[in-house]
């Protein structure tokens, strides 16, 4: 019942999510007007607004003007819907379940905002640092030390990279990296940054190779940091633990 729960749950919160993807980087209210066709403005009803379902009974089209419905919202939805219920059922019913529902939303927000406007925002990730320190202390997943030096290290890795790269990396990367780093720790939040760095330098590279961009291309970091973060989430303890084993003195 708990995963049923965290399953619709998590629809509804991602139906949530579109509309702050949608108007966070136009700096729109979140609240005023309330959910209505992008293309004719009409308002959506309530029974046109079922998360992912409204979409099929619609075949992706408004109601009114018959403008296509973007992809996104639907994905958002069934993404976080999914999210919520692996993390149920990977947690169970504790605390930590909610502080890993904290985190999942705002990495589904960063990523979707910074896929689409290469941009991170600081209205999510500002917030979510303090968040994610008095989260992570009130259900035990780390002491506000280790959280503090979590986001101190998340974000200083970046720093460094931005002032070494001479801006070769956006703010926003780094203060991404401190609210992970606030949710994680610092040690979660190493390995968040190793994997981050290898799947995007793979994903680069093979961009390069097959010509799908140009070396002076921009490529979002944002999202790789997201991935490798959730990874951290459900089983960094795991990995760490691995490679100590293996490789460790």
């Amino acid at each position: 019942m708990l995963i049923a729960f965290a399953l619709v749950l998590g629809a509804v919160i991602g139906s949530f999510l579109n509309v702050v993807i949608f108007r966070l980087p136009k700096q729109v209210s979140l609240a005023f007007p309330g959910s209505h066709c992008p293309a004719c403005q009409s308002a959506i009803r309530w029974f046109d607004n079922v998360p992912a379902l409204s979409f099929l009974w619609l075949k992706g089209r408004c109601r009114t003007c018959h403008a296509p419905i973007s992809w996104r919202y639907p994905a958002i939805e069934a993404v976080t819907a999914g999210l919520w219920a692996f993390a149920a059922w990977h947690f169970g019913w504790q605390p930590a379940l909610v502080w890993a529902w904290l985190l999942i939303a705002l990495l589904i927000v960063v990523t979707a905002i910074d896929l689409e406007h290469q941009l991170i925002p600081d209205r999510i990730t500002l917030p979510g640092i303090v968040l994610g320190f008095v989260a992570s202390v009130a259900v035990s997943r780390a002491s506000w030390l280790e959280s503090l030096v979590g986001a101190l290290v998340g974000g200083g890795v970046f720093f460094l990279v931005i002032v070494f790269s001479r801006g070769g990396m956006g703010g926003g990367d780094m203060k991404l990296g401190a609210m992970i780093g606030a949710f994680l720790g610092w040690k979660l939040t190493l390995l968040t940054i190793m994997l981050a760095v290898i799947s995007g330098g793979l994903v680069g590279v093979t961009l390069l190779i097959t010509g799908l961009r140009q070396r002076r291309d921009p490529v979002p970091f944002g999202p790789f940091l997201a991935a490798s973060a959730l990874v951290s989430l459900f089983w960094g303890d795991h990995i760490i633990r691995w490679y100590w084993r293996s490789f460790g003195p």
